[in-house]
């Protein structure tokens, strides 16, 4: 029999402190009307000290655990996307999630793939379900960007954004989840959009430091003209592969980059805007976490039902681009309340009682 890998569960965490374009107008050169017009966006959220992308990552995904009643125990595979993670090089950010959830039977590894990269890492989830490695994985998309921009840069300080989101995809023999995928990738391009210094090329010292290089650069005009011409192709390829039309498909869930992206990917695909999810006036461009969470929210507004037809694309540095068709199913067994059970929450503690213990095991040899 076939296996279908459908989303189940959907998580998010925003952090609850706002910075809108006035307050940004008081530390640099613009305005709200420069950024409003230009990118769309009002204000973003910023992580407070603590809200790691792990942390950020580990709530999220416990609210899509929650809601397709899939205990920790339960999961097999944990894949985070970031491009911003806890940590430059190791452990993975996916370790941390993965012990903090309390989920000791899984898998757990990184995507970098930039703002694309939710996209790889529901397609690589993806895989492994309808392979018949693993039947329970959750996919992360978590963001700290506030550490990573310059804050004396007016060009890229006003984009970005922190926030997580998560999916839950389960094994089914019922058609459905995601229907296909589609990657691409031009390194040509990699330093459109990069963050020079802190890797092996160029090590942390105090030229780099002192030269502000260990923070995002961006020509963003280059990366608007690839944005545009790679947004809508991407939608269109997914569509045509899994043997369907866009007049099928239900939404458009973009990459949150900028608004007239956007619309330029709607004037390519000849769609009415009605047909796209939009939310980055409210949050910016969370990277990875952007479409999981511009999906709850559509979720959340009734706009995605059951047995909806909807494209997922983004783009990103690298230049990496691609789309996911998903049939969405929604939670396949009984809602429970919003809150968490007590069993779930005393679960979350013993994890990581649990977590001192093998580190004491580790030390003591046994």
């Amino acid at each position: 029999m076939a296996r279908y890998a459908h989303i189940t569960g959907w998580g998010v965490a925003i952090p609850e402190k706002v910075v809108t374009n006035h307050d940004l107008a008081r530390k640099v050169d613009t305005s709200d009307e420069w950024i409003r017009t230009r990118t769309g966006i009002r204000e973003r959220r910023i992580a407070a000290e603590g809200e790691y992308p792990s942390v950020l990552g580990t709530r999220a995904a416990l609210e899509a655990l929650h809601m397709a009643r899939l205990h920790p125990r339960e999961v097999q595979l944990v894949i985070v996307a970031s491009s911003s993670p806890d940590y430059p090089f190791f452990p993975a950010t996916a370790c941390l999630v993965q012990d903090a959830l309390g989920a000791p039977q899984a898998a757990a590894f990184d995507i970098m793939a930039a703002c694309t990269g939710f996209i790889y890492a529901l397609g690589i989830a993806a895989s492994f379900i309808r392979g018949g490695q693993y039947d329970n994985a959750v996919v992360i998309g978590t963001e700290n960007l506030s550490r990573i921009v310059d804050w004396e840069d007016r060009n890229t300080c006003v984009l970005f954004g922190d926030a997580a989101g998560a999916f839950v995809l389960q094994a089914s023999e019922e058609p459905g989840g995601v229907l296909a995928t589609v990657m691409h990738s031009d390194g040509s391009g990699a330093e459109m959009l990069y963050l020079p210094a802190g890797g092996a090329r160029l090590p942390a010292s105090e030229e780099t430091v002192a030269k502000r290089l260990h923070y995002v650069r961006m020509n963003g005009r280059e990366v608007f003209r690839f944005a545009t011409r790679v947004m809508a192709k991407a939608t269109q390829e997914v569509v045509e592969k899994a043997g369907l039309t866009l007049e099928d498909v239900t939404l458009i869930i973009p990459h949150q980059a900028n608004r007239r992206i956007i619309e330029a990917a709607a004037r390519g695909l000849k769609l009415p805007l009605e047909r796209f999810v939009i939310n980055l006036d409210r949050y910016g461009n969370t990277s990875t976490a952007s479409i999981p969470l511009a999906t709850y929210e559509a979720a959340q507004q009734k706009r995605l039902r059951p047995g909806d037809l909807v494209v997922f694309v983004g783009f990103g540095a690298g230049l990496t681009w691609g789309a996911a068709l998903v049939k969405w199913t929604g939670p396949v067994r009984p809602s429970l309340p919003r809150k968490r059970p007590l069993a779930w929450r005393l679960y979350r503690r013993l994890a990581r009682l649990r977590a001192w213990g093998r580190r004491l095991r580790r030390w003591l040899g046994v």
